[in-house]
């Protein structure tokens, strides 16, 4: 394990401006935080986040993003608190480690290819900082190498078949090859120990054997160099052991079939050099066919670029050659970070919007809109945010969204069924915003419905396509029902009963489907009574008033209708159950209700009117109060615990006009019927602050 003064100087070889104290604190900090934890090997608790962040210094990384290694877990494992950390560290300090704490809540998904790739999108969503995303693929590098300390198998396995499909893929992307190779090659001995083991022998047999030849081929490279004109730096390298395995595979050959097991890379002065000693190889040796790429004139979409060729040496042996600058090779080792700790020229970064720039700079011959936002820091991933069901299972939603959306993303009963939610295990209701990384767990009652209102607040596609088709749904069945009122108050003005032959005549008649299609069209007023009248029984309405019901009608019960599905409650006058109602058809619209008393409907035909009623459990409305009170301290907050104390709730409040003595407001509150609104006027009106409350 470094020790603190090894890993303080480390960071100030690379960079002589970096804040000594702030990595001496994180690494004291550190120690006590874990304080006696130990590891699955034994060692201490915090040598592990202190080797993290001594990874990180080969890539010479500013002091904040070593900081933040050295305390990547002391969130999640130790009493030490985000606060906490802010305080000591800073805000970007504290930022960083609580976005690597929540990288940290991932579970394994593997066992789909759709699942692994949501979560490396996640992976890349929530490092908002660049940084804080190589300080996790720095903090599974480690946990790898130690991976074989772990005593249960099954465990092992899974960490390292999470690092194959996810860490491993993300490393490549982002073009940190150095840390992909390590993390294949260790997640392949714990998942194939067979094959791995056998073509490691092999390996070593062959370098045994060949050790001269790599060597020979080495020097014999550098030496043709040299005389073209070419100052280079030559090296020659088996492939790693997974590499080797997957071209067996996907090939179905043997180790000794595989001709190119040996790579050779030469490290030039410049972009020009490159191409000249590409030449100079080509001439000297014949290239194997459809074996050439050139990465420097269009590099890969993480920023990769160097000059691929296999050439045939002595006759009988492929071999591979790569050919680049110095710089190009630093980006192909680590990525990211190498190119930004090339371009920052050894400068720390103060912002973010560095970060920015390079990471476009690097992808600036992305060809689609896709590969662009799969490899910046947030990029197209900006309106999108990722939450956990508390299972681990992770929903990948639009930015806005809010439990609902999680809900029906989950699956379509749970959207039903939904009567609230728990966020990151706060109650919380279901209007409420998601944001990123949070555990989102949905309260579900089998009593629940789709409810109209959730429209107003669900974004998703997928949610609102489950709203309204519930509630197109609901709305059919309760227009029907209402239908069925309607009809039998108009057929009651019939001159003779009518029967189900008269009903069957008047479908025919009226050219419609069924039963339920004639109760929908008298519900929505497709039809006159008249209409339906003379459909049942022919020249029953000669001589009668048709539209106008006879001063036995009985009124209709709205009992069990859904406001606004079958109805809807007049703004104008927002009747609550209790209050004396009439309701108005309209073609093709609900039937909207009115308080008997209201203006609006002077301005509707009486013969549209519907004489309806509350049903006897009809409970809870909103009605609109004005109240004026004294100009006072205090008053407007006394009127809102009387309103409390009556067991109403406010839903609105404006104030209309003030004065030097007196200011109005108008209210909105939500009360059970009539009969509550009432005691709570009267116990507005007994108030001293208050002058009048009126209903409006």
């Amino acid at each position: 394990m470094l020790r603190q003064y090894e890993l303080v100087d480390r960071v100030l070889s690379y960079d002589p401006e970096a804040d000594e104290a702030l990595l001496n604190r994180a690494y004291v900090f550190s120690v006590n935080a874990h304080g006696t934890q130990k590891r699955a090997s034994g060692d201490p608790y915090f040598s592990h986040p202190i080797e993290v962040a001594g990874i990180l210094t080969d890539l010479h990384l500013d002091d904040e993003t070593i900081a933040t290694a050295i305390l990547h877990d002391t969130i999640e494992d130790t009493v030490a608190t985000p606060e906490e950390i802010k305080r000591l560290f800073g805000e970007n300090v504290a930022r960083m480690v609580d976005g690597v704490t929540k990288l940290s809540k991932i579970e394994a998904q593997s066992e789909s290819e759709r699942a692994a790739e949501n979560l490396r999108k996640f992976l890349l969503a929530m490092s908002d900082d660049i940084r804080v995303l190589l300080v996790k693929l720095a903090d599974r590098l480690h946990n790898m190498r130690t991976l074989h300390f772990i005593k249960n198998e099954e465990k092992r396995r899974r960490i390292a078949r999470e690092t194959m499909d996810i860490y491993a893929p993300l490393a490549e992307r982002i073009g940190m090859y150095e840390f992909m190779k390590e993390m294949q090659t260790l997640a392949f001995r714990e998942l194939e120990p067979e094959a791995y083991e056998s073509i490691t022998k092999r390996l070593a047999s062959f370098k045994v054997e060949g050790e001269d030849r790599i060597a020979k081929i080495s020097s014999g490279l550098k030496l043709l160099l040299s005389r073209g004109g070419v100052e280079s730096e030559v090296t020659g390298r088996e492939k790693h052991p997974y590499s080797i395995w997957k071209k067996m595979s996907e090939r179905h050959v043997s180790l000794e079939q595989l001709s190119d097991i040996m790579a050779f890379r030469a490290i030039v002065g410049s972009e020009e050099e490159c191409y000249r000693t590409l030449g100079i190889i080509h001439r000297r040796w014949p290239m194997v066919p459809g074996r050439f790429k050139d990465y420097i004139s269009t590099p890969k979409r993480n920023g990769y670029r160097s000059l691929h060729t296999t050439i045939m040496h002595a006759g009988d042996t492929r071999v591979e050659i790569q050919i680049r600058t110095q710089p190009m090779h630093a980006q192909a080792e680590f990525g990211l970070a190498a190119h930004w700790a090339y371009k920052q020229d050894n400068v720390r970064p103060d912002t973010q919007v560095s970060w920015i720039r390079d990471l476009v700079e690097i992808l600036e011959h992305a060809e689609s809109a896709e590969e662009l936002l799969e490899h910046t820091r947030m990029a197209m991933y900006q309106d999108r945010i990722f939450a956990f069901t508390p299972q681990g299972e992770l929903i990948q939603l639009p930015k806005g969204s809010t439990p609902i959306d999680f809900a029906y993303a989950v699956h379509s009963n749970i959207g039903d069924q939904a009567v609230g939610a728990k966020v990151n295990g706060r109650v919380v209701p279901l209007r409420t915003e998601i944001e990123q990384g949070d555990q989102v767990q949905i309260l579900r009652s089998k009593a629940q419905q789709p409810q109209a209102n959730w429209l107003n607040f669900a974004i998703t596609g997928k949610a609102r396509a489950a709203i309204r088709r519930h509630i197109r749904h609901k709305e059919r069945e309760e227009t029907i029902a209402l239908g069925h009122k309607l009809y039998d108050e108009i057929v009651g003005r019939l001159p003779a009963r009518a029967g189900e032959a008269a009903m069957r005549d008047a479908l025919k008649r009226l050219k419609l489907s069924d039963e339920a299609a004639l109760m929908e069209a008298i519900a929505r007023r497709k039809l006159t009574d008249a209409q339906v009248m003379e459909a049942i029984m022919p020249g029953s309405t000669n001589g009668l008033d048709t539209d106008e019901p006879p001063p036995q009608a009985h009124a209709i019960d709205i009992k069990g209708l859904t406001p606004g599905v079958a109805f809807t409650l007049s703004e104008d006058c927002a009747p609550v159950p209790g209050d004396r109602i009439v309701g108005v058809r309209r073609a093709n619209e609900p039937i909207e209700v009115h308080r008997i008393d209201c203006p609006g409907l002077a301005h509707t035909d009486d013969q549209d009117w519907v004489d309806l009623t509350w049903g006897d459990k009809a409970e809870g409305g909103v009605a609109e109060i004005a109240v004026t009170l004294k100009n006072e301290p205090g008053a407007l907050g006394s009127v809102a615990t009387l309103i409390g104390q009556q067991k109403a709730n406010i839903l609105g409040l404006k104030m209309d006009g003030r004065d030097t003595t007196f200011h109005t407001n108008t209210i909105d509150v939500e009360v059970r019927n009539a009969a509550h609104l009432m005691k709570l006027l009267a116990a507005l009106r007994a108030a001293d602050c208050v002058s009048s409350a009126e209903r409006l």
